[in-house]
């Protein structure tokens, strides 16, 4: 077994691979030579992947749209039968409201099983494309190849007249060009791969109901803790309880004692809002206990929807935060939303003044993850309090914190990148349960490779640090949220907004700081 990594191993190292040959082709200085380099090129495989299968995927996946269409149906024609308010499930919620929940749920389904349906067909489109293009490639090397004849023996090879000259030259640039077909069949189906991927593991996030395995709760308070959104947001934006918190809330219920599940199931009943039980579950996603979630519940109970918002909530999306606006003279976005409490921002230093750009971020990151955390940065001891100016004062403190704890340098400013993965850890990590793991991004291929991962991440709701660089020096940002071929990115100055993935990729973060710091140079990716 050889312990070296072949250049065939990855659609990467291939297209590193193909485009060497190209260029050696056209450089090369004898015939025999010449074909050793067609040889090589015939050698690499071509794209994988069946269009045929994936076609019966897709069909699979829209034949499912029907079934789910009449149980839509159902659920509607019982919506509009007007239900007496009665209460079901473990944690007490109108039967009302758990039918209309359902409608959206079942909605989402039906748009799951299309979306992964278009997914699969253009995937199969785009393979079955590269693949032809591959083929012309290699029909085109052959034809080279039969043209050139067999290799010459030593001391044909000793001379070259003007026709032979003429042939292998001729036969080089056909080559090189038949080369850079296959080298383009490899870079499109890896991209349509990539966003495949992309897809899918988005899809497969908001098959949220299904994240709850758990048995202590009904199928009816599974369906509730899904389907809600933070007061008065885009609800399919804002959900409170994300695709990791669900997941990490049931495995966390399964390991309760009887007496702690008897008491959480108590406190969610207990709630006045569908919004006050989504972040006692997302307390204990955080991994707090059943002791603290009780304190926490004596804090928020009663409390209206927008207030919970206010204070648990740090980053609510606007359903217009995606629009196009062009840019503002410094090269940032004109549509970036300010993430605010009270009209104060989240913002490092409390005015932006302060080089504490990656402590401010874990802080914001962490306070998005744990209502906890947030309500203590917000509310004050007792959480209760609206004050804003008591509020900058507690950030900033916590901003200093976690500085001082990754070693960041005098007067606030700057951070090695050891301390931001430790910091990461300890305070994000800690309440997604992941460990983080910086990942140096040194070119366009190396954002492009890593986007996948992190859009799952974000997904999952699991925050993805990344910095920045430029003619400024550095900067530290957060990615948050996916959508399409958008990321949507917190910048510790106190805003949020989205960026392309080709922005990633190329250079062009800029647009959610300023044309100064345009280049992500690396990500810290939760394992």
């Amino acid at each position: 077994m050889s312990f070296f990594s072949s250049p065939l191993d990855s659609p990467s190292l291939r297209l590193t691979w193909l485009a060497g040959l190209s260029k050696k082709m056209l450089g090369a200085g004898s015939k025999n030579e010449l074909l050793d380099l067609i040889d090589d090129a015939l050698s690499v495989p071509e794209p994988g992947g069946d269009p045929a299968v994936l076609e019966g995927l897709a069909s699979l996946y829209r034949g499912q749209v029907d079934h789910v269409g009449s149980v839509f149906d159902q659920v509607d024609r019982v919506g509009r039968k007007g239900l007496p308010e009665v209460w079901v499930g473990d944690t007490s919620v109108l039967a009302s409201d758990v039918v209309k929940a359902a409608g959206r749920s079942v909605n989402r389904m039906s748009e799951a099983f299309q979306g992964c349906a278009t997914v699969l067909l253009t995937l199969a489109d785009a393979i079955g494309a590269a693949q032809r293009k591959d083929e012309q490639g290699r029909g085109q090397l052959l034809e080279q190849k039969k043209t050139l004849g067999g290799k010459d023996g030593f001391f044909d090879d000793l001379h070259e007249n003007d026709e032979e000259e003429w042939d292998r030259k001729n036969a080089a640039h056909f080559g090189s060009f038949a080369v850079d077909l296959m080298h383009a069949a490899v870079a499109d189906a890896q991209e349509a791969t990539r966003v495949a991927a992309r897809d899918l593991n988005k899809w497969a996030a908001e098959a949220r109901a299904g994240k709850m395995e758990t048995s202590e709760l009904t199928a009816v308070d599974k369906v509730m803790l899904a389907d809600t959104g933070v007061a008065g947001a885009d609800a399919e934006l804002n959900e409170i309880l994300t695709a990791g918190d669900l997941e990490r809330a049931s495995a966390r219920m399964d390991l309760l004692s009887l007496d702690d599940e008897t008491a959480m199931e108590r406190m969610l009943a207990k709630s006045d809002s569908p919004q006050e039980r989504a972040y006692l579950m997302k307390a204990l996603a955080a991994g707090h206990s059943v002791a603290e979630i009780e304190t926490f519940q004596n804090k928020i109970h009663g409390k209206d929807p927008a207030w919970l918002r206010r204070h648990l909530t740090p980053v609510v999306t606007a359903s217009d935060s995606m629009d196009d606006e062009g840019l503002a003279p410094d090269g940032s976005n004109n549509n970036k939303d300010y993430v605010t409490f009270d009209g104060q921002r989240w913002v490092q230093g409390g005015d932006g003044s302060e080089g504490t750009c990656v402590a401010s971020s874990t802080v914001t990151s962490r306070a998005m993850v744990d209502p906890l955390y947030a309500l203590d940065l917000t509310g004050g001891p007792d959480g209760q309090q609206d004050d804003p100016d008591a509020f900058r004062q507690r950030l900033v403190a916590e901003q200093h914190r976690l500085h001082t704890a990754g070693d960041g340098g005098e007067n606030w400013g700057g951070m090695g990148p050891e301390g931001q993965e430790r910091i990461n850890d300890t305070t994000v990590g800690s309440a997604t349960g992941t460990d983080y793991e910086r990942q140096d991004l040194n070119s366009a291929a190396d954002r492009r490779a890593v986007l996948t991962e992190v859009e799952k991440s974000v997904a999952r709701g699991r925050p993805v640090p990344v910095d920045v660089s430029g003619k400024e020096g550095a900067h530290a940002m957060t990615i948050i949220a996916q959508e399409g071929d958008m990321l949507q990115v917190y910048n510790p100055w106190g805003s949020t907004t989205w960026v392309s993935e080709d922005d990633f990729i190329n250079g062009h973060m800029g647009k959610a700081s300023n044309s100064d710091l345009p280049n992500a140079y690396s990500v810290y990716l939760p394992r």
